[in-house]
């Protein structure tokens, strides 16, 4: 307790006092480092923010010790903000190769600043995201899917052009850029088990896709908990996106058409058919016309 006591009072009391402060101000370089410390301190965050922040420290640190050099002449000033300098210097050129090393193809670079990149996700995240994926090209007139033929084993995410949603050769909606080609039947499925598309998907024009293969995805999710919440926010917007497009349809004639890509729901032909309460609440709720 004295010895504590006694370094108080030697920092306080003992420690000699500025009786007169220098008339003349530091030069220019010191101002120079104080305002990359300022801001340099304002930088955002993720690989570009790193970048940005310690570049300017860098840049302030080397400024001090020009200054503990030329106009203060202390040594261990001068070597205090050198070896910091070296520290910011090294951690930018890390950063610098980390982001040189994430390179794109140029349907991962649209895809990344048109629907990942607005959601704060960052460029090692997406490059996970990325590996486990592959570019296809989809001809005009050629089909994703057929109703009742195709396997469920993969989830694939629109990049360019347009397809056709038909089940029994009746429309049912568009789907465009930045949307997933087959999210209902993804979630529709669990990840053991299995099953065949119930629509037909056909490009309208010609179209590049990124797919991911299920099981490759599955263990994916199981290493990555944060890419599996995104995904899944993703899918269960695409979905409703889906479920509004249909809702806009109005039901016209005799029988009545159900997206049947979705859980419970079925196309049913004739509209004499016995039908309970909770039938009759999703008939009124998601029909569309037939034509």
């Amino acid at each position: 307790m004295d010895k504590n006591w006694s370094l108080w009072r030697t920092l306080t009391q003992d420690h000699p006092v500025c009786r007169a402060w220098r008339p003349e101000v530091e030069g220019a370089i010191y101002h120079l480092a104080s305002i990359f410390f300022v801001v340099g301190f304002m930088g955002g965050s993720g690989l570009f923010g790193l970048l940005y922040v310690f570049s300017l420290l860098g840049l302030g640190f080397l400024c001090s010790a020009i200054w503990a050099w030329v106009d203060v002449c202390a040594a261990d000033i001068f070597s205090w903000n050198f070896v910091l300098f070296v520290i910011c210097f090294m951690r930018f050129v890390h950063i610098a190769y980390q982001v040189r090393s994430v390179t794109f193809a140029r349907e991962f670079q649209v895809l990344y600043s048109s629907l990942f990149q607005p959601l704060g996700i960052s460029l090692p995240v997406f490059r996970t995201i990325a590996l486990s994926s592959e570019v296809v090209t989809l001809e005009k007139e050629h089909c994703y899917a057929m109703q009742g033929k195709t396997a469920i084993d993969k989830l694939s995410l629109l990049v360019s052009g347009r397809i056709r949603v038909t089940v029994d050769g009746e429309f049912l909606h568009y789907i465009f850029p930045f949307q997933f080609l087959d999210s209902p039947e993804w979630d529709s499925l669990r990840p053991t088990e299995e099953g065949v598309f119930q629509v037909t998907l056909t490009a309208e024009t010609d179209c590049r896709y990124v797919s991911w293969r299920r099981k490759k995805l599955y263990l994916l999710f199981a290493q990555h908990r944060y890419i599996s919440r995104l995904f899944s926010v993703l899918i269960g917007s695409d979905i409703a996106d889906k479920l509004y497009a249909l809702n806009d349809r109005v039901y016209i004639g005799k029988t009545c058409h159900y997206d049947i890509r979705l859980p419970n729901y079925y196309h049913m032909s004739s509209p004499e058919m016995p039908r309970s309460p909770l039938t009759d609440q999703i008939r009124n709720s998601r029909r569309y016309c037939h034509k």
